[in-house]
């Protein structure tokens, strides 16, 4: 009853008080910023920039953004009873939280941008013109990236460039070739506008510009543009090659010579539970998120060839002899976790902990807890042993978006594109395999096109495992349809059995397994049965509540 009552009076009020002074509904607010009068300053610029980027602090299903999609790709499952495990079964719908949230989610930062480039202008001749026009490319290198990935997991989006009134509100959905041309017309127009190196960590860059250019370039088949884009900032040499793989994923990785740009966390106002959400149960973690045995078995031995080829493969101790990036991305049987040897097969109730100097015989919770790692391994990538054990579940480490690694991959994969098999080409590939902590057989030159393109697809496997590639690269090369049906599998782990794959299984031109020639694949663990449909799964579903709100947007075949 009150709130009927307090209803009946106010409502006449305001509209008695509308008509005796036309103003009262225009005062602004006394006590904090106005839409009318923002952009009073300089500082009030700098806000509203740092407002964008908080977009980049998003974690839908408990991890951050751009590493959730390997979860839906081949190299991931998410144990959380969450929206995303839908994608990996093929049953997302236009009602899934974790598709619709991205939509919302970078269509309000899209909306920050349009608000700056509408209302900031006349900035520019009240302040240093050099710093209004870096701020401003922050800002539109942000927009351009979040429609980046608008238009890879929807297709034609609406392209909203100016802040819309309402009756502009019902805006149809933009060709992605019209989205994309604008993305790297802004990139491409702003990237001189920003130093090639920032002041500050955290901020976009010259570098970053370029390194995203080579990106959507290379995931819209310009591969002129994106080998354009990777080799100037690859001849800027304001990036080196980090000798420390490992490293460059932990707090270290702050001041990498690699790392091109890194989202910032900060205590006590963005943390992430990354540790959480990868690390084992002793290690105070919970095993959410893990990767299969199919990935184990992707990564070659040290001679250069794939397990089923090199005589350096031994199916009773898997792990030896393997490309170190296996054990620097993944955490497998036998290989220490913070303070334990990690070990997932049930027979082994007991293991080994580090005290010191002392190593002692404990009970081993991963052998038989409900929910340890399903598959029997986890991911080691992005997490570092100083969080254990007070920030396992509120890290304030920063993760890492943009790296020389990926350019340079960018850079080969446009290349071979091309046809374009020239030396620079084995130069970048050979640049990432040789490094100091990695050391992986040079790529000999003389290959085909059709060669050099498998070498380049299971390299970025390798090299990029779990930085949140592998779900776009898996589609854009039109391959998902082939790769994620079927099984997701974890380790071999009944009682009584010795933990192991009889044999290596047939691994393929790309480095995917197959298990058909395995004697002892009915033991391996099934997690879930994921199914692809070619039809409708290359892209998501429009969210239905924007389907309703927006009369001029279409949905997408099959949904």
């Amino acid at each position: 009853m009150k709130k009927i009552i307090i209803y009946t009076i106010l409502i006449p009020a305001l509209l008695f008080s509308s008509a005796c002074n036309e103003e009262f509904l225009e005062r602004l607010p006394l006590d904090s910023p106005s839409s009318e009068t923002y952009f009073a300053n300089e500082t009030e610029l700098e806000m509203a920039v740092t407002g964008v980027y908080n977009r980049l602090w998003y974690f839908p299903v408990g991890i951050a953004w751009f590493l959730s999609f390997d979860f839906a790709s081949d190299d991931g499952w998410d144990r959380n009873g969450s929206d995303l495990q839908a994608l990996g079964r093929g049953e997302q719908n236009a009602d899934n939280g974790y598709t619709n949230g991205f939509w919302s989610h970078f269509y309000r930062g899209i909306n920050r941008v349009n608000f700056i480039t509408s209302k900031g202008d006349h900035l520019r001749q009240e302040m240093d013109p050099a710093k209004y026009d870096r701020l401003v490319g922050e800002a539109r290198f942000l927009r351009a990236y979040f429609y980046a990935y608008l238009t890879e997991l929807y297709g034609d989006v609406p392209l909203v460039t100016t802040n819309l009134s309402l009756e502009e509100s019902q805006t149809p959905r933009s060709s992605k070739e019209a989205v994309i041309d604008f993305v790297l017309s802004e990139l491409n127009e702003i990237k001189d506008q920003l130093p090639m190196n920032a002041a500050e960590k955290g901020r976009v860059t010259k570098g970053v510009a370029l390194a995203l250019i080579s990106r959507v370039a290379l995931w819209n088949e310009r591969w002129q543009e994106s080998a354009a884009a990777a080799k100037e900032l690859m001849d800027a040499n304001a990036y080196q090659i980090d000798p420390d793989y490992e490293g460059m994923f932990t707090f270290a990785g702050d001041n990498s010579s690699e790392v091109i740009m890194r989202i910032q966390y900060l205590r006590g106002v963005a943390t992430h539970n990354m540790p959480r959400n990868f690390w084992s149960r002793m290690a105070l973690g919970h095993s959410n998120k893990k990767p299969p045995q199919d990935m184990v078995d992707t990564y070659d031995c040290i001679d250069g060839l794939p397990i089923d080829e090199s005589p350096l493969f031994n199916p009773q101790s898997p792990f030896e002899n393997r490309d170190p990036r296996l054990n620097y991305t993944l955490v497998v049987p036998g290989s220490r976790l913070v303070n334990w040897i990690y070990e997932t097969h049930r027979d082994s109730t007991m293991t080994w902990e580090f005290r010191g100097n002392e190593k002692i015989r404990v009970p081993n919770i991963e052998a038989a807890h409900a929910y340890a790692s399903f598959t029997g391994y986890l991911y080691r990538k992005h997490i570092d042993v100083a969080n254990y054990p007070t920030d396992v579940g509120s890290t304030d480490q920063n993760l890492t978006i943009f790296r020389l690694g990926e350019v340079l991959l960018n850079y080969a994969e446009a290349k071979v594109e091309l046809n374009q098999l020239d030396e620079t080409v084995y130069n970048a590939l050979n640049a990432i395999r040789g490094r100091e902590s990695v050391q992986m057989p040079a790529i000999e030159g003389g290959k085909t096109q059709e060669e050099l393109r498998n070498i380049v697809r299971k390299e970025r496997r390798h090299e990029l495992g779990m930085e949140g590639f592998r779900y776009f690269d898996i589609r854009r090369w039109r391959v998902a349809e082939d790769i994620m049906p079927g099984p997701y599998r974890g380790r071999v782990n009944r009682y009584g059995g010795g933990g192991w794959l009889s044999e290596a299984p047939m691994i393929d031109e790309m480095g995917t397994p197959n298990y058909d020639n395995i004697s002892n694949a009915d033991e391996m663990v099934v997690v879930e049965t994921r199914a692809f449909n070619p039809e409708r799964d290359y892209l998501w579903p429009i969210p239905r509540i924007e389907l309703e709100t927006n009369t001029a947007l279409t949905q997408n075949p099959n949904y």
